[in-house]
């Protein structure tokens, strides 16, 4: 199949200056769109159907053999091609070690009404996730759980920011996402008679003895400051992961792992209910 992509070599390009500017926040709202960075995480976009609207790709830094087969489904999906000079690419990656493939995709919005859930869905909800490499390990954490959806509350971190995407491994195409208020998300979870826990050192009972089956949302807090009052009021179980040495925590994306495959040794699988 001819490509017969358009060649960029300058670092002028003005396709060159919005492709760096897309790592900031604004300019992808302004745009409505994010980038995907690697030839995995581009699989698995093109996998879940997400329609990539351009694709750069420079073969200078290919590391196998497999990228014009992705390039070929890309195009036929309907992206635009671009192929870069070793130096053009190197200017809009942000990877150390980029594999010379990053597509351009429209953003989404999802609402809670959008989820369709099972009879006992199993959910994730993180309040005020600052770090995006934490937001995309979570997400990689809650598919591995199989979990029906993640729930952003308050959101601090951008569910494009490019090293969620990159944490998540391509992740937040597959599992469902949702941004909305804490309030909003309490009430749509009492609204639905699904049981909240919520992680907190404080708490007196461990997670091991809580049971974390049946409908269920587990509540994970922020890095810093953990959860909210909010949560702590308003869910139906705290409980708390025990720690035996020094450290009085552990970090959110650590915390989450733990927590949720205990829910998922209780439940009997890692699939969706």
């Amino acid at each position: 199949m001819d490509l017969s992509p358009e060649h960029i070599t300058s670092l002028q390009n003005p396709r060159i200056k919005q492709l760096v500017k897309l790592r900031d926040r604004r300019p992808r709202d302004e745009a409505g769109v994010f980038l995907i960075e690697g030839y995995r995480e581009i699989r698995r976009a093109l996998e879940k159907s997400i329609p990539l609207q351009e694709l750069y790709f420079s073969p200078q830094w290919f590391l196998g053999e497999n990228e014009p087969a992705l390039l070929e489904k890309a195009q036929t999906s309907g992206a635009r091609l671009f192929e870069l000079s070793r130096e053009a690419f190197a200017k809009v990656a942000y990877r150390e070690r980029p594999d010379g493939l990053l597509a351009v995709a429209p953003q989404w919005r999802r609402a809670l009404s959008d989820l369709v859930l099972p009879a006992a869905p199993f959910l994730l909800v993180v309040e005020s996730i600052e770090k995006p490499g934490n937001l995309g390990t979570i997400l990689r954490s809650a598919d591995a759980a199989g979990c029906n959806a993640v729930i952003v509350c308050d959101a601090v971190t951008d569910l494009f920011n490019p090293n969620v995407v990159r944490a998540s491994t391509g992740v937040l195409f597959s599992v469902p996402c949702v941004v909305a208020s804490s309030e909003e998300v309490h009430a749509w979870l009492k609204a639905r008679r699904i049981r909240t826990i919520a992680t907190t050192p404080a708490a007196t009972t461990l997670y091991s003895d809580a049971t974390l089956t049946g409908p269920l949302a587990v509540i994970m807090g922020s890095e810093q400051y953990g959860l909210s009052d909010f949560w702590l009021r308003e869910a139906d179980l705290p409980v708390r992961i025990p720690m035996a040495g020094q450290a009085d925590s552990l970090n959110v994306a650590m915390a989450t792992i733990i927590t949720l495959f205990e829910a998922v040794r209780q439940r009997g699988s890692v699939k969706p209910a």
